[in-house]
């Protein structure tokens, strides 16, 4: 549909009071999912963050990356083996985890972000010591917990005018490498950093009532009601851990976290810049 030169303005005019309530506040965005692998929705995530970034948002990328890692796996013949949901990380395995995260896919959405006008900066939570880890349990081996979050190199990079895009490989004190998930960095990241909000993209739309029907979307959720959605089996499976990253992002200080579908392109302006939204809040 092809908007007229009014229309364009109108809704330049209604993007105002959004533009505003987010000018030089910091946005963390957990980019995951079907947004990552399908190159459409790519272009249009990238062209989202970019945008968001020349209008003052101060954007940082945090993005994880499990079905490459599964790829470079297969390709070795190595077979991915799990302990309750996490993925069991040897030392070759690390290896390949550290290449395909740090390496492959944070310069390739760096190199994304450059290509729509962006200015973009890679790192990896090894970097200044930026995610501090140590082992989580000896059955998963090089598998991280957090131990606290260096905010300093991302500021660094932000108060430069770039977008920092963090890949979630940590290190302890011995300079080991440890695998992050992404939902628990993302959300640590946001609460260190004071963020405005934390954005993560799923591949679903959110918190519904029944989970057979999108239009039972659940809007908005206060913290206090999630343990009771859980009891309910409302909140299930693996959006469980999802949603207790979304709770201590706000309990850490985030004033807001949305969960919202990356499968619907350029769900991260809907979210942020209209007053409709699309994902849940919490808040």
């Amino acid at each position: 549909m092809e908007l007229s030169n009014a229309q364009r303005a109108e809704v330049l005019v209604h993007a105002l009071p959004y533009i505003q309530k987010y000018y030089n506040k910091i946005i963390v965005v957990k980019y995951g999912g079907n947004a990552m692998i399908n190159e459409e929705l790519k272009e249009a995530v990238m062209g989202d963050i970019v945008l968001l970034s020349l209008i003052g948002v101060k954007v940082v990328l945090v993005h994880g990356g499990g079905p490459e890692i599964n790829e470079m796996l297969n390709k070795i013949g190595k077979e991915s083996k799990f302990v309750d949901g996490l993925r069991v990380t040897d030392e070759e395995t690390m290896d390949i985890v550290q290449m395909v995260l740090a390496g492959k896919i944070n310069k390739n959405l760096v190199s994304l972000l450059q290509n729509k006008g962006g200015k973009s900066i890679g790192l990896c939570g090894m970097d200044g010591r930026l995610i501090q880890a140590k082992q989580l349990d000896k059955r998963l081996g090089y598998v991280g917990e957090i131990v606290d979050i260096n905010e300093d190199p991302i500021l660094d990079v932000l108060e430069k005018g770039y977008i920092p895009v963090i890949s979630t490989v940590g290190c302890d004190e011995q300079g080991n490498a440890y695998n992050i998930n992404a939902d628990t960095a993302a959300s640590r990241i946001a609460g260190k950093l004071k963020a405005e909000s934390l954005i993560s993209m799923t591949d679903i739309s959110g918190i519904l009532m029944d989970k057979d029907d999108p239009k039972s979307l659940i809007s908005e959720v206060n913290v206090s009601e999630a343990p009771q959605l859980v009891q309910d089996g409302i909140i299930s499976g693996g959006m469980i851990p999802k949603v207790e990253c979304c709770i201590d992002a706000i309990r850490r200080g985030v004033h807001r976290v949305f969960i919202i579908d990356g499968r619907i392109p350029h769900s991260i302006l809907i979210e942020t810049m209209t007053d409709e939204g699309i994902g849940t809040m919490f808040v």
